[in-house]
């Protein structure tokens, strides 16, 4: 969410405050794009009943497994030269986040509901012979519901807010041997 923050009674600063971030490692540098990896985290190491609880032991036995994405990538918004091994922060808005996550969820149940209720009435209208007709039209509307939320997020105005974007190049520690 961006809110505005007041610097002095004349100016003032726009500034993203709810952002899921995450620390990644710059693993490739080519022209105009940059390849990052990512280690997936498991919730489970930090709770008290990882010993105890199914989830935790699941969570310890597979592997830790890392993310890769190929970002746009350009010097001038960085304001730095990114290299192998650089540790950088990249982020996306939540609120798209959460939308994207309401349009895969609801869609397809608001397809269910709309087309059941259409076969419904169609049954109790004589239209439709039999109620598996009206079932089967239910399960389109569900399915059809699905096919948008998907197509929405791969080509709508979402798919683009959802790309991570590096927010920050963190210093990295020279060590002496």
């Amino acid at each position: 969410m961006w809110k505005l923050e007041r610097l002095t009674p004349q100016t003032t600063l726009l500034k993203n405050s709810n952002m899921i971030k995450e620390l990644a490692n710059v693993v490739t540098v080519e022209a105009g794009q940059v390849t990052v990896s990512s280690q997936i985290k498991s919730s489970c190491s930090g709770c008290a009943q990882v010993d105890t609880c199914g989830s935790g032991q699941v969570a310890k036995a597979l592997p830790q497994a890392k993310l890769s994405l190929t970002l746009p990538y350009d010097v001038n918004t960085l304001g730095r030269e990114l290299k192998q091994g650089d540790c950088v922060v990249i982020a996306i808005p939540e609120e798209h986040v959460l939308s994207s996550a309401g349009q895969v969820y609801l869609l397809p149940l608001f397809g269910l509901i709309v087309f059941s209720g259409l076969g419904q009435w169609l049954f109790k209208q004589h239209i439709l012979p039999h109620e598996l007709i009206a079932l089967a039209l239910g399960i389109t509307g569900g399915y059809l519901g699905y096919k948008l939320a998907k197509y929405n997020q791969k080509h709508g105005k979402q798919s683009e807010k959802l790309q991570p974007k590096i927010i920050e190049v963190l210093p990295t520690k020279k060590i002496s041997q």
